[in-house]
Formats: structure tokens, sequence, C-alpha cells
């Protein structure tokens, strides 16, 4: 997965909004106004995404691709390495899972709203 890639991926996911909060070398994914993602353009070959805690220490242990969350809270963020053996398949699911885990702590009527835009969008 190159840089490209992950944008589209990103973006293809309801309440998915992209900015440069932190400067213009970090690009930031949100869903609903919560960070999910973030990628430095400058290496392009890395991001942190939000991850269940015990799920985080499983990935860092079976995968060097995975470590703790550069400059992130590292007991909930992960750095994933996209050069390395994962697959395209197991980038996108770390992906989709921190995504999830910020749907999570959305009020409910926004995560219902949500869910019905993806289930629109899966019709199509």
């Amino acid at each position: 997965m190159n840089i490209e890639e992950l944008r589209d991926y990103c973006l293809q996911k309801p309440g998915v909004t992209e900015g440069f909060p932190f400067g213009e070398d970090t690009l930031v994914f949100k869903v609903s106004g919560k960070l999910f993602l973030l990628i430095g353009l400058e290496s392009g070959n890395r991001f942190n995404v939000k991850c269940e805690p015990e799920l985080a220490v499983d990935l860092r242990e079976r995968y060097t691709e995975v470590q703790p969350g550069y400059h992130m809270n590292k007991k909930m963020w992960n750095t994933v390495y996209m050069d390395g053996s994962l697959t395209h398949r197991q980038l996108c699911e770390m992906i989709d899972h921190s995504y999830d885990q910020v749907i999570l702590g959305l009020p409910k009527k926004l995560q219902a709203e949500l869910k019905e835009e993806q289930r629109y969008r899966d019709e199509d």
C-alpha cells in the first residue's frame, strides 16, 4: 500500500475528513471530528492508528512492522510500517479497526447515522 491508496481507502469510509491540523507534513484522517489515522508525508511509509490496548500489544509482538505509536499514547496507538511484509489486507484491517474504535466512542445517534450511510454506499 502506498500513501495514495491509503488516502483513497480512508476517504471512502462514511464521515471521514482529511486535514493538516499539525502542520503541512502530517495528513490526518478524522471521523466525525475524531482522529483515527495520521501519516507523515515526508516519509510516507508509516502511519499511526488507534487500537484496542490488548490487540495493540499482540500486533507489536507478532509483527516487527508494528511499533508503539510514535508521539502518541503508546497504550492505544500503533505506528504501522507499510514497506514490510504486512499485506494490503492486514493494513486495511488495522485501518478499519482504528476507524471502528473511534466510532465506538461516538454518540449512539451518530453511530447509527454512519452505519446507515455505509449501508447506503454498500447498496450502490
